[in-house]
């Protein structure tokens, strides 16, 4: 957890300033300060910012996105709900384990996507959605009526899609301790998959005003990655069932029927050409710079001439008869 966000939230939710704060932790203003510019703050330490602030398990930047615990509640019962309903329509054959937030990091990671994309945050939960959402007795779930709720489930569906394909082709190489890819800036791929999702819905620009800079730069920096995954698997002979952009530029349905024929066993004996293009390309390339060296170090490079007619398959068979 941040110690910034413990020390912002303290200030935020006591009203204090921070010799006050200070005060009532037992430590110096500087100690408040140190915290405040990202010092490393101790777990018992953190316990007692908990207690200070009554937030709970509540991660605090969340509760200053929400502006309150109250809301930070709602939003967190929200999004559980909205997961819920999204894995329910899963179509990939795999469990998107993200939208089961075993380490409680959804909401964190929702809000945090929805904050790139240029969505405000309502200061106070809307109201509808806390009378037919939140409330245990009402088993009317009308979200699509609010845009921000909408987006939310429609980018947790997208997700399904994004991690059943990851799941089907991409994983097992990210995990392959043989690669060491968590050491490469290919560990973003996973963490990011919900970033990833959200650039494949569609977005009222009034609602997420920042979406098409979002857009770029999360599909940019995926670009990145993924070469670094096919390289690594092209380095590891690791062979690969499908195109791994396709992940980066592929429709939520055309992730769903991929990773679907995977989970089937369709793709059992295919494996994607482009890892033996990348192998030939990767040959070309090394020629290519290679011999023209050769040539003027044996002081042969304006004299030589290529004799196409021996490079063709037919002419060596005739030969060889």
């Amino acid at each position: 957890m941040s110690s910034k966000a413990f020390v912002e939230l303290a200030l935020h939710i006591l009203h204090c300033n921070q010799k006050q704060l200070a005060a009532l932790l037992n430590v110096s203003p500087t100690q408040i300060t140190k915290w405040k510019n990202g010092e490393h703050m101790s777990f018992a330490m953190q316990n007692k910012f908990r207690e200070l602030t009554k937030v709970g398990e509540l991660a605090p930047s969340d509760v200053l996105f929400c502006g309150s615990v109250e809301n930070c509640m709602k939003w967190k019962t929200l999004t559980q709900n909205l997961a819920e309903l999204a894995r329910e329509g899963a179509e990939t054959r795999y469990y998107t384990q993200p939208l089961e937030d075993d380490i409680d990091l959804l909401l964190g990671s929702t809000l945090n996507t929805l904050a790139d994309m240029g969505v405000t945050i309502p200061k106070e939960f809307p109201q509808g959605l806390n009378e037919s959402f939140i409330s245990e007795d009402d088993e009317e779930l009308d979200f699509r009526e609010y845009p921000l709720a909408s987006l939310i489930y429609d980018m947790y569906s997208s997700l399904n899609s994004v991690y059943g394909f990851y799941a089907a082709y991409v994983g097992h190489i990210i995990h392959d301790d043989r690669l060491d890819l968590f050491s490469s800036p290919a560990e973003n791929i996973e963490p990011c998959l919900l970033s990833l999702a959200a650039t494949k819905v569609e977005v009222d620009q009034e609602l997420a005003p920042k979406f098409n800079k979002f857009r770029h730069e999360v599909i940019s920096d995926y670009e990145k990655w993924m070469l670094i995954v096919k390289e690594a698997a092209f380095q590891g002979r690791i062979p690969l069932k499908a195109e791994l952009m396709d992940m980066v530029y592929g429709s939520s349905n055309e992730l769903d029927h991929s990773a679907e024929a995977e989970s089937l066993g369709v793709n059992t004996a295919q494996l994607h050409p482009d890892i033996y293009m990348n192998e030939l390309l990767v040959g070309m390339r090394i020629i290519h710079q290679v011999l023209p060296a050769i040539l003027k170090k044996l002081n042969i490079d304006e004299e030589f001439e290529l004799d196409t007619s021996e490079l063709s398959v037919n002419s060596r068979q005739r030969e060889s008869n």
